[in-house]
């Protein structure tokens, strides 16, 4: 076997810098917004397996100071013959980000949609219409095409920031 080149281990470092920012960035709690019922919002899941992943769903209602019942637009309950409603923490919530079209780069920190919902990973290359992402916190690469491709934002005091790389 080869030994790595001086850009093989370029992007390999640039990639672990980035995916320690994303792991760090998917065990964090959401800052905190009120929410009405009835608002859209994404939850951000805490489960095991799944950090990293937002889900879509509406808040049904508040419970107490620091839960919402939310139902979910994508998952269902566990006999599928309704959307799964649950408890949440409000540091699991965050409103749905804005679209923000442009051309996507080999490095940026996306969100994927796959799985009923929305994971983040970084581009590590583009073949053709496919791009590459690799996913920190499951350790897994996967090729999509650029419809299941958005901008990753996080909220941050009532604003949408794009993450820095590095």
């Amino acid at each position: 076997m080869a030994e790595p080149n001086d850009a093989d281990k370029n992007h390999k470092l640039i990639i672990d810098v980035i995916s320690d920012n994303i792991s760090e960035t998917a065990y964090k709690d959401q800052q905190t917004t009120i929410f009405q019922i009835n608002d859209d919002i994404e939850v951000a899941s805490q489960v095991e397996g799944y950090i990293g992943s937002y889900y879509l769903a509406t808040i049904v209602h508040p419970v107490g100071a620091y839960h919402y019942k939310v139902k979910y637009r994508t998952l269902v309950n566990n006999n599928e013959t309704a959307p799964l409603e649950e408890l949440v923490s409000v540091y699991e919530v965050r409103p749905i980000p804005p679209d923000i079209p442009h051309e996507m780069k080999i490095y940026e920190i996306v969100d994927v949609y796959d799985n009923e919902g929305w994971w983040f990973g970084v581009i590590t290359r583009k073949v053709e219409q496919k791009y590459y992402v690799y996913f920190p916190t499951t350790a897994d690469t996967v090729a999509y095409s650029i419809d299941k491709l958005r901008v990753h934002q996080e909220w941050s005091d009532g604003n949408w920031i794009v993450p820095l790389l590095g």
